[in-house]
């Protein structure tokens, strides 16, 4: 994507930097939350994702407010007020020939946005807020913990240490941390930080909430870990026919999280059309593998067994028909056309891992996905948090990976349910099992070695085996279905405790004369 101009409005004798893209039928006007910074948002997956379907359907405006970003700072010992702030709107629309605009208000965003409708009415052709308050202290943080905040802030600023106070659900990204940290220092210094969070700790707009004359949508997540969801229903109970949409997910940054249901939303509610569906996304299966152990051993002998891994990672995801989609430290991300392909090539790694002597943990789920670029979005975060609740040698599947499976040969357990920051209800789990093993390789194994563990007909089962017959072969002979047989062979390793058939064939030789046992 080509770079955006920017350019400078002026607002009394102050500077505000803003951008414009798109050229939708309105205007639409985004007042960000509390840093910005105009150049960076595109360097983030999310936010340019964002901006992208805005400025699908609308003329979007974009801009840093005074204090932050490119725009000039402020006297930390003369703070303006919410309403010199408010026109800096005005200004910025005024610089870009908007006569009448949309306005979209995230987080301190939404204030300033609320107090511009109510202000100027005539210029405020619809009002969407998103993770908005209209009180700071009440439905952000009371005075003390804002004085902890700024304490940290200044100490701490600029390596991302603020992440867990606005998207918790991010901090073992790696990718993203490092973003934010860089975010972070690009967006304000820590003076001009800790002189943003006083401003807004001023914020109080509860008296004009009546005045706004504009239709108003009200977009919150339900557990957000910034702004308490009742400062939305608060807002939708206050400001006239207001409507209030909850989403779910804690973390905060309206560009974290499902951004394409937060974008279908606002689209519907400011052209009356529900978003169309893009020919550029397709359903995909994405298996997301990653290894540990580290206690075990020293950082050498890690990164070589690491660095194996990840070589074998390679050819697995090629011989079983995927594409490699990125890595991020130990977690590694492949793409596949059908789910079993997905859970196959787990098993494969499952036992590779195994074989050099680290544990592996994976996670798979079916949704859809960009054709082009590295898979990003609500399938993506899914897939992530499964492989890590993953345990040791587990290949954790959505329920959907085992109805799309059907047929396939492959074997699933029920694994419960679990519930994600950004799923309605629950999601049902599967845990994906082949034929050759029911269970975790990597779990401390104990020596089950006694043949009377198994029935009669698992015993003739794996002296067939032994024998070098394959499943089908062993069906046609007892004159048993075929699955009933996997089901056999599932169970003889489950008892004796093998990770595979060349095993219970090497266990039944062990156990058998020449004679027979």
């Amino acid at each position: 994507m080509r770079p955006i101009e920017t350019r400078y409005a002026l607002s009394g004798d102050v500077r505000i930097a803003y951008q414009v893209v798109g050229q939708g039928s309105f205007d639409l006007v985004f007042v960000p939350g509390f840093i910005s910074n105009l150049d960076l948002h595109w360097e983030d997956e999310g936010y340019s994702r964002l901006l992208k379907r805005l400025s699908a359907f609308s003329r979007l405006i974009l801009f840093d407010k005074r204090g932050t970003g490119l725009s000039d700072r402020v006297d930390a010992h003369h703070l303006p007020s919410l309403e010199t702030r408010m026109d800096d709107v005005r200004a910025v629309m005024d610089a870009a020939g908007s006569g009448r605009a949309a306005l979209l208000g995230a987080s301190e965003g939404a204030p300033m946005a609320m107090l511009f409708a109510a202000t100027y009415p005539e210029r405020t052709r619809a009002l969407a807020l998103y993770g908005g308050y209209a009180h700071f202290h009440k439905w952000v943080m009371p005075p003390e913990r804002l004085e902890a905040f700024i304490e940290a802030a200044e100490t701490a600023w600029g390596t991302g240490a603020t992440l867990p106070n606005f998207a918790p659900g991010r901090v073992d990204d790696a990718h993203f941390a490092q973003w934010w940290a860089r975010f972070e220092r690009l967006s304000a210094s820590p003076t001009a930080a800790a002189a943003l969070a006083r401003m807004n700790a001023e914020i109080d707009v509860r008296d004009v909430l009546p005045a706004i004359s504009a239709p108003t949508l009200l977009i919150h997540r339900r557990n957000d870990a910034r702004v308490d969801p009742d400062a939305s229903r608060y807002l939708a109970r206050k400001i006239p026919n207001a409507k209030l949409v909850e989403v779910p997910g804690r973390d905060h940054p309206i560009w974290t999280g499902d951004v394409d249901r937060v974008a279908d939303v606002i689209e519907e509610f400011l052209t009356g059309e529900r978003a169309v569906t893009e020919v550029d996304r397709v359903l995909a299966a994405l298996l997301v593998t990653r290894i540990y152990d580290t206690a075990r051993m020293g950082d050498r002998m890690w990164s070589e067994r690491s660095q194996r891994f990840q070589e074998i990672w390679r050819q697995q995801v090629g011989r079983h028909g995927g594409r490699l989609a990125g890595t991020q430290g130990e977690m590694m991300m492949s793409r596949f056309d059908g789910p079993a392909r997905a859970i196959r090539c787990a098993a494969a790694l499952r036992e590779a891992a195994q074989g050099i002597g680290v544990a592996s943990a994976q996670g798979a789920h079916v949704g859809e996905i960009e054709l082009r670029g590295p898979p990003v979005g609500l399938t993506a975060r899914v897939t992530m948090q499964l492989a890590s609740h993953a345990g040791r040698g587990d290949i954790l599947a959505s329920r959907l990976i085992a109805d799309l499976a059907v047929g396939s040969g492959l074997h699933f357990a029920d694994a419960g349910r679990i519930t994600l920051d950004d799923l309605d209800e629950p999601l049902a789990l599967v845990q994906a099992m082949s034929e050759q093993h029911l269970e975790p390789d990597c779990r401390a194994r104990t020596r089950t070695t006694e043949p009377a563990v198994l029935t009669a007909r698992e015993s003739e089962v794996v002296s067939l085996i032994a024998d070098g017959k394959s499943n089908a072969a062993i069906a046609a002979e007892l004159r048993l279905s075929e699955h009933t047989v996997k089901r056999h062979v599932a169970n003889i390793l489950l008892k004796l405790d093998l990770p595979s058939r060349a095993a219970a064939a090497a266990f039944s030789v062990r156990h058998t004369g020449p004679d027979g046992p």
